[in-house]
């Protein structure tokens, strides 16, 4: 990997491949790049794709204190290594980060695609918990990191408390477990539009051509979130990936590779 010197000295390492415009992948912050490696191998036929550990995650340095400001810094100055001027795409708990760098860098980012952002704006399903950030950072203080990766899918993802234990013998729990400290990141990123009001109509100016795409099959607050953000944008379109549901952007790399570039062509034409 390749590594960049955030504003803060923070370094930031990130991996480039394929040819063609830029495209960063971001990342949930309990996650490092590797988990979007299908996407990004998928992605590198038509872009160049640039993956990177966010603060805190991989081998990115820790960067404490941290802070939504930093986390943009940080994006901005791999956008910066990659020529300057790219687009971004995120899955999940990324989308919020994505929505905060297109409104603060400018230029800098040119085009967005969101796959279902995990906004909750009405009835459609129980809000998170007001205080589920600070539960998590408290068991993960006690050490019990695996507790606090149960509460996240539980109380936050929502996943039914009979699929944890098999959950819990996946690898991928480890990597859950390691990495646990990010999920508060997301969770402040997204304060204030999981709570089933809403969304706010000042958090973000986004200009930029944006896509925000949901599979077909999955839950219905996933649509009204994504309806509710694409009315905010004023580039904004909304798509449906037939057949997918909320893994698509992590397990359906082709189907993904083929909406974002459609997408980003059609962005580029405009």
């Amino acid at each position: 990997m390749d590594n960049v010197t955030s504003a803060d000295g923070t370094t930031i390492a990130y991996t480039t491949q394929g040819a063609g415009p830029a495209l960063v992948l971001v990342t949930i912050a309990g996650d490092d790049h590797h988990s979007l490696d299908a996407t990004a191998a998928a992605l590198a036929r038509d872009f160049t794709v640039v993956g990177y550990d966010r603060r805190g995650v991989g081998r990115s340095g820790a960067g404490e204190p941290w802070a939504l400001e930093r986390e943009v810094e940080d994006l901005a100055a791999v956008i910066q290594a990659v020529g300057g001027s790219a687009a971004l795409a995120a899955g999940s708990g990324g989308c919020g980060l994505v929505l905060e760098a297109a409104t603060a860098l400018g230029d800098a980012v040119n085009a967005i695609y969101l796959y279902e952002p995990p906004f909750i704006v009405d009835d459609s399903r129980p809000p998170v918990p007001a205080d589920w950030v600070e539960q998590v950072e408290g068991l993960i203080a006690a050490d019990r990191r695996s507790d606090a990766v149960e509460l996240f899918m539980t109380q936050v993802v929502g996943v039914p408390a009979e699929y944890i234990e098999p959950m819990k013998a996946d690898p991928s729990w480890q990597t859950s477990m390691k990495y646990a400290h990010g999920l508060g990141h997301d969770g402040r990123i997204l304060a204030g539009t999981q709570d089933g009001k809403p969304l706010p109509t000042d958090r973000w100016s986004v200009g930029q051509p944006a896509v925000v795409a949901v599979g077909g099959d999955s839950e219905p607050f996933f649509h009204s979130a994504a309806a509710a953000l694409v009315a905010q944008l004023p580039r904004g379109r909304y798509e449906i990936l037939p057949g997918q549901d909320h893994s698509a952007f992590w397990m359906a790399p082709d189907v993904v590779t083929a909406s974002v570039v459609a997408a980003l062509r059609a962005t580029a034409a405009s």
